[in-house]
């Protein structure tokens, strides 16, 4: 059974800091494309800040992006799982919370981000490569 260490093996890990703006986090996310940032306060994971967090938590009340720390806005003490969980636990956490996002660890260390359409791609590739070996 395939693990997250496997899905994210050649993967930059991308994260902010706690202390920076949301301003910053929202720049660094539109850089390196991507919808979601663990958050981390002396290298330990403390959070996760999404595109829905900005929008709800910032921009919908008012807030000022650059004066407005990742801190007061992200997700706190986000559900983790481990680098060698399975990709279909993975999934069953993301569907029975209702998380798009979840932070892999091994142990404090952050190791990465996986994402809702991370897991269905792989689970469509490989129904893909099922039905390609059941045809030969």
């Amino acid at each position: 059974m395939p693990t997250l260490r496997e899905l994210v093996k050649d993967r930059r890990v991308f994260s902010v800091d706690a202390s920076r703006t949301v301003l910053e986090a929202a720049r660094y996310m539109m850089e390196h494309n991507v919808g979601a940032v663990p958050v981390l306060r002396d290298g330990e994971l403390t959070g996760i800040l999404s595109e829905r967090d900005i929008m709800n938590r910032v921009v919908a009340v008012g807030r000022t992006p650059g004066t407005t720390a990742v801190s007061e806005v992200m997700t706190a003490n986000p559900r983790a799982v481990s680098a060698d969980e399975s990709i279909e636990d993975c999934l069953f956490i993301m569907r029975e919370f209702g998380f798009r996002h979840l932070p892999i660890v091994d142990g404090k260390n952050l190791r990465g981000l996986v994402s809702l359409r991370d897991v269905l791609m792989h689970q469509a590739a490989e129904i893909e490569r099922q039905t390609r070996k059941a045809a030969s």
